[in-house]
């Protein structure tokens, strides 16, 4: 069920699939109804980056069933490496177009986010999509004994759908986790739930097309100034050629 083959590149040693956002919305909405856990990555900069220090989540990314290009860095990283990409599948995009095509047929658990966060993301999702929420959880936890109960919560919802917001890292966390959770699809959707609960604004259209919504962002909030090495790292990379190694 892997778009593989022919269709998939690798960037910096990492995988991305050359699908459209139609695509890859078709693609969850078929893999929601299989019977095995799948993992969907939506590849940044800043992921990439963080790949290449941490080899559990490097084996993550390495290991998803579906790679789509996230941030506008992947796509001019595959068009510097001569590999054709049909444009970005932005993890926000792909959420809106899977729950708008999806309405009432898809259980989604939404787990991530301060406390608060996934509620109000949830009422968002269920007045303007009409999904159904399993079932939802904030995403501070961190001690290692607190993990069991949050994949016993979400298993037992019975969702079709996790859509994870866990920050840094929130991959190999759904990976390393895969059967416990028993999600057949789940998201690492990074601040997707801020933008649902109205925390965040989204950025306009043009910004993206444009290929300046990250300096919008950094001019309407100062603070994203802190994730600026990554991003200069992320360019080193791709003009050395470096790939993430295990």
């Amino acid at each position: 069920m892997a778009p593989g083959g022919a269709r998939r590149r690798w960037l910096l040693g990492l995988p991305v699939d050359a699908l459209t956002l139609s695509e890859a919305t078709s693609w969850v909405l078929d893999a929601a109804h299989g019977e095995r856990p799948r993992l969907v990555v939506t590849l940044n900069p800043e992921i990439a980056v963080g790949a290449h220090d941490d080899p559990q989540l490097l084996e993550a990314l390495r290991s998803a069933d579906l790679s789509v290009a996230d941030g506008v860095g992947i796509t001019w990283a595959a068009r510097r490496q001569g590999e054709g990409l049909p444009g970005r599948v932005p993890g926000v995009d792909l959420v809106a177009a899977v729950l708008r095509a999806a309405g009432p047929e898809l259980r989604v658990f939404l787990l991530g986010g301060r406390p608060g966060v996934a509620e109000r993301a949830a009422s968002t999702v269920e007045r303007r999509y009409g999904t159904r929420i399993a079932g939802v959880r904030h995403g501070y936890f961190r001690r290692p004994d607190e993990v069991p109960e949050v994949c016993r919560e979400v298993a037992a919802s019975g969702c079709q759908l996790l859509l994870a917001g866990l920050g840094a890292g929130q991959e190999r966390f759904l990976w390393e986790n895969a059967e416990a959770l028993a999600a057949p699809v789940s998201i690492g959707v990074g601040g997707t739930l801020d933008v649902l609960a109205g925390e965040v604004r989204r950025m306009p259209d043009w910004s993206s097309r444009l290929g300046v919504e990250w300096l919008l962002r950094v001019a309407l909030d100062p603070q994203r100034w802190r994730r600026l090495p990554r991003l200069v790292r992320f360019t080193w990379m791709v003009l050395r050629g470096v790939e993430a190694r295990p």
